[in-house]
């Protein structure tokens, strides 16, 4: 693979500026989504949480009204994983082991939906962005929550950013959506 394809496979589609809560429904319109794959830990709430934030909450209840939603995470916790999923009554899988493409590949054909109609959302540019341009989705990145970064994993994400430019990928974050 050159560096030039590798930094096309790790180009979102789109980049908010925000965490998860502010990706609008108009804004999924606008690019025309049916569907979506959203990563867990970071994305939706810290590592360490099983219990969704009341504004994340609130978002994921309003987005599953409006199209298929399935947690696709690389966690192998399954009793934490199914306990978020619960919560708003998802679908989800565990142990995906991304970029690897199987478990959102699964995901996506249970939506019966074609891969550039499914949003593949995530806060990591080489596992979420990586596997979802790997497909042909449409993929978000998004800021993780914040946290009080005790975990040690900030450093990771300035990383891949860092490698990501070095290997030519614009990193545009878009602006903020009208509601």
């Amino acid at each position: 693979m050159t560096p030039r394809s590798l930094a096309a496979l790790l180009q979102p589609d789109l980049i908010l500026e925000t965490t998860i809560e502010q990706l609008h429904p108009s804004l999924l319109a606008k690019y025309h989504l049916r569907g979506m794959v959203l990563d867990v830990d970071d994305t939706l709430l810290p590592t360490w949480d099983a219990h969704l934030p009341p504004k994340t909450l609130a978002w994921l209840l309003e987005i599953k009204h409006q199209m298929p939603i399935w947690l696709v995470s690389n966690n192998l916790n399954h009793r934490r994983i199914e306990r978020i999923a619960q919560q708003v009554e998802l679908p989800f899988l565990m142990g995906a082991g991304k970029p690897s493409r199987r478990k959102i590949r699964q995901a996506v054909q249970a939506m019966n939906l074609p891969y550039n109609q499914v949003a593949m959302v995530g806060d990591r540019l080489f596992t979420d962005i990586l596997a979802g341009n790997r497909l042909g989705m449409f993929t978000i990145l998004v800021q993780p929550v914040l946290v009080k970064r005790l975990d040690g994993k900030s450093w990771v994400r300035h990383l891949e950013f860092w490698l990501a430019r070095q290997l030519g990928t614009r990193l545009a974050i878009a602006p903020p959506a009208e509601n």
